[in-house]
C-alpha cells in the first residue's frame, strides 16, 4: 500500500500502476472515460477539483482509496 498524502504522490501511484499494466496514457484515459489531458495533469500532480474523474481512473486501474485519521483511526 502506498502512503498518499498529496496530489503529487497520488499522481506517482497512478503513473506506476498504469505502467505496470502496460497502458499508455491515451489507453487509460479512454478506458476510464477521461480525457488524455486530464490524465497527464493528474499524473503530474496538478491540483484539481474533479475528484469524480480521479476515482474513475483509480477504479480502472483496480486501485482504491483508504481514508485514515492522523492517529490511524477513521
Amino acid at each position: 500500500m502506498a502512503d498518499v498524502s498529496d496530489i503529487n504522490a497520488l499522481g506517482q501511484v497512478i503513473r506506476r500502476a498504469r505502467k505496470q499494466q502496460n497502458l499508455t496514457q491515451e489507453q487509460l484515459a479512454a478506458l476510464s472515460g477521461v480525457g488524455p489531458r486530464f490524465l497527464r495533469e493528474l499524473e503530474h500532480g496538478k491540483e484539481t477539483s474533479r475528484i469524480g474523474l480521479v476515482f474513475a481512473v483509480l477504479s480502472t486501474l483496480g486501485l482504491s482509496v483508504q481514508i485514515t485519521g492522523r492517529g490511524g483511526d477513521t
